[in-house]
């Protein structure tokens, strides 16, 4: 195991270099997370021969990327980042990669800003092509609970979303201190357990909206498991009693949103 508790030691998370820009395998694992949701969502669309064309779908694929991207970051700066009004007085730099003349990249993209980007992008595209949104929602979430896998290994690169210390065999070195690898916990739990479980009950859902609002449930009940597990922001820390994060209250709040949702929904396709 001394070589997996000092994976950090030997791993560079720049994977290339092109010219004076570095390409980290954070970046890499983005992209891969983007493919890889894609990629599934249409293997279901086909598969499953759901009623919904390739060229709709393509089309859709742009708007939902550009909120989950919006949605991220100002997600991110909004919950998360100390400097928020700084960025929301000077919007241009919120997807400024330069500081000070070098390229250093974006960093901070919240999942729950991303997921609220998400929604906003899919109601206008389905108000716009008059479409199901809780039929596409359904599709879309089997694609982004794989593609999340990727995301998490993305974070476990980039040495960021750090662990809480402990001294469990497994567990790796983060600046001379061992912690739990908090974010492959994250792969399996958000990604891979949530995946299986919308894989295995996708063609027995009552209603549309079902998968949708299932996956809003099981992330965030995985989402405040893993918290557990993961050092809490460093700039915020724990927001009460010394147990409490930012990441558990607002997957709280959005698992009562999600359950509340599953009956408004139910009761209205029955309608």
């Amino acid at each position: 195991m001394e070589f997996w508790q000092n994976i950090y030691s030997n791993f560079d998370p720049v994977a290339f270099n092109i010219g004076s820009i570095s390409v980290h395998w954070y970046g890499i694992m983005y992209a891969l997370a983007l493919l890889s949701a894609i990629f599934v969502a249409k293997w279901f669309i086909k598969h499953d021969k759901l009623p919904i064309s390739n060229d709709l779908f393509d089309s859709y694929i742009w708007w939902a990327e550009i909120g989950v991207i919006l949605g991220a970051r100002i997600g991110y700066i909004i919950f998360y980042d100390p400097n928020a009004m700084y960025y929301l007085t000077h919007p241009w730099d919120i997807f400024n990669p330069f500081f000070n003349g070098e390229f250093v990249g974006i960093s901070g993209m919240s999942y729950h800003g991303a997921f609220i980007g998400f929604l906003i992008a899919s109601i206008l595209f389905c108000r716009k092509n008059k479409v199901s949104f809780w039929f596409l929602a359904d599709i879309a979430v089997l694609g982004i609970s794989a593609g999340y896998v990727f995301g998490r290994i993305g974070n476990f690169f980039n040495q960021e979303l750090i662990g809480r210390e402990t001294d469990l065999p497994w567990a790796i070195y983060v600046d001379g201190v061992l912690r739990h690898p908090s974010q492959l916990y994250e792969a399996f739990l958000e990604g891979v357990l949530v995946f299986i479980i919308l894989f295995a009950i996708r063609n027995r859902k009552t209603f549309n909206g079902q998968l949708a609002i299932y996956y809003g449930i099981l992330y965030s009940l995985a989402r405040i498991i893993a918290e557990f597990f993961r050092e809490p922001d460093i700039q915020l820390g724990f927001l009460y009693g010394g147990w409490l994060t930012m990441g558990m209250l607002i997957s709280g709040i959005f698992a009562i949103m999600s359950i509340s949702l599953l009956f408004i929904v139910n009761k209205k396709d029955n309608k």
